[in-house]
């Protein structure tokens, strides 16, 4: 079973984003999504190498985010790909079965073309603004999620899909209500003074441990 929470990476160089996913992994997470946008492919390298060993030393899952080659020579868990990026059967010819392959959708459309294609999760989102990514599908709220859940609930599709987008801790039990499996965030975590608290609130609200 795939964890319900995964943290995306922040930082705009190495020491910060390193620097991150350690306090994340630190305070409890154990799905680290490493996301650095636009950067060389040594320091791409460099970063991904520290983070799979990091990754290793608290047996979480680390997922690259967009490039297929990095997970591939990295040998990282598997690979996540935004709707313009490699296509999922593409990705699948090379990392092979064994590997995770996440996908963003926005649709449900989107969504069953991925599961058509080998997908192993969704992405689905975004929820709400978020200043994290720079072109920003459709906006869907809390009715977008629950009506495509229910179309994947009558088409019977049956894949996790991971809420995404400017989501806080209030959000969680209303997101859960609609039949996500779980959540993917990236300032709530990097931006907290309390990590370890927070993730164990995310953590207890996510697995239907209602906090008040």
């Amino acid at each position: 079973m795939y964890s319900k929470l995964q943290y995306i990476s922040q930082g705009e160089t190495i020491e910060n984003q390193l620097y991150n996913i350690h306090k994340a992994l630190d305070a409890g997470c154990n799905w680290i999504q490493m996301r650095f946008k636009n950067q060389t492919q040594k320091d791409a390298f460099t970063l991904a190498e520290a983070v799979k060993f990091l990754c290793e030393k608290y047996t979480a899952n680390f997922i690259v985010n967009d490039d297929l080659h990095l997970t591939k020579e990295i040998d990282a868990c598997g690979v996540h790909l935004g709707l313009t990026d490699t296509k999922i059967d593409e990705a699948r010819a090379i990392l092979g079965a064994a590997k995770i392959i996440g996908g963003t959708a926005n649709t449900f459309e989107d969504i069953e073309n991925h599961v058509k294609n080998g997908c192993d999760y969704i992405g689905l989102g975004p929820f709400r603004f978020t200043a994290t990514k720079e072109k920003l599908s459709p906006i869907l709220g809390l009715s977008g999620y629950f009506d495509i859940l229910q179309k994947l609930k009558k088409n019977k599709i049956d894949i996790p899909v991971y809420a995404i987008g400017g989501i806080t801790l209030r959000d969680v039990n209303p997101l859960m209500e609609t039949g996500i499996h779980g959540i993917a965030v990236s300032g709530i975590i990097t931006e907290s003074d309390e990590k370890e608290k927070l993730i164990q609130q995310l953590n207890e609200k996510l697995h239907g441990n209602i906090i008040v």
